[in-house]
């Protein structure tokens, strides 16, 4: 049996606006098994990012627990924190934002080598850098370059080593792929595969593009205005999907097969609402074709319908 790595327990973070309390990431409970990855999809805007890095402490949680092989990290103090970061690590969306332009592919890759003195001597520094971007891809005649002088996929390789640096257990991968070319992002999506087989990491893989997720992920959680409304199984969920918002995202999605051009999508009407003092029950209920009253007045939780498939929606309670 899998043992659990990461844990959620009704994870809360808002952020106070001069209107009202925004619920970013609102009760959110899930849990992720070493060597396994969870993909995390939703619109923009729906808190996925923000889960990733509360989980990550990068920003600080409201309320709810965030368990690391059974800890609560979120009780740890500056000390602990320190040292339980080296296993936890992130990989950022934007490739040439998260980088240092004043730095060269070394000095990034040796960043967090330096900071928490994990090697010392010049030697074991430059043996290591050589070895990370040997691990994904990069060609040592680039050490001395700047990130400007590369091209998107190579960025996104440095920061990928980046996050190896210090051996972790645990990546949050933040839409890693969304800016790079179609034949980079395969590229990269391997990459990723191909560690988490050598190196047994655990992965949260945030995207919105649901053609992706499936590739890589062993479970997914589908996020709207800051709840998860669906977990389950990769092929479960493309197979089953029981939520109406899950049905629409993975009917959004296009088909390379001309005999089903006329085929009728259901397309998802309106716009998202407001984040900010949210309606209490299901928050997809102004979107959703199959709203009835008992969607509102009351929290909606996630009731599990079948093995390891969980929905938040009063259709299948």
């Amino acid at each position: 049996m899998s043992k659990t790595l990461i844990q959620t327990n009704n994870l809360k973070k808002y952020f106070q606006t001069p209107i009202g309390m925004l619920h970013a990431v609102d009760d959110v409970n899930i849990s992720i098994n070493k060597g396994e990855t969870l993909g995390v999809v939703g619109e923009s805007g729906c808190g996925k990012s923000t889960l990733g890095r509360t989980i990550l402490r990068l920003i600080e949680a409201t309320s709810g627990e965030v368990l690391y092989n059974g800890e609560n990290i979120l009780k740890y103090d500056k000390n602990r924190l320190f040292e339980i970061r080296k296993r936890m690590q992130i990989i950022f969306q934007d490739p040439y934002a998260s980088l240092n332009p004043r730095m060269t592919v070394s000095e990034i890759i040796t960043d967090p080598i330096r900071v928490n003195k994990t090697l010392s001597d010049k030697k074991s520094i430059s043996d290591k850098v050589s070895e990370l971007m040997e691990i994904v891809g990069l060609a040592e005649r680039f050490v001395n370059t700047y990130p400007h002088e590369l091209d998107g996929g190579r960025r996104q390789r440095i920061g990928i080593a980046r996050a190896l640096a210090l051996g972790p257990e645990f990546i949050v991968c933040d839409e890693p792929v969304s800016a790079l070319d179609v034949s980079i992002q395969a590229q990269i999506l391997n990459l990723l595969m191909d560690l988490q087989e050598k190196e047994g990491f655990t992965y949260m893989f945030i995207t919105h593009d649901l053609s992706v997720v499936k590739h890589i992920s062993d479970q997914i959680a589908v996020m709207y205005l800051g709840q998860c409304v669906e977990i389950a199984k990769a092929d479960e969920l493309f197979m089953n999907p029981l939520h109406p918002y899950t049905q629409a995202l993975l009917d959004a999605i296009p088909v390379p097969n001309l005999s089903l051009l006329g085929k009728e999508k259901k397309l998802i009407e309106g716009e998202v609402t407001s984040p900010i003092n949210p309606i209490q029950g299901c928050r997809f209920y102004a979107r959703c074709p199959l709203s009835k009253k008992e969607c509102l007045g009351s929290l909606i939780p996630l009731k599990e319908v079948a093995p390891s498939h969980y929905v938040s929606c009063v259709l299948c309670i």
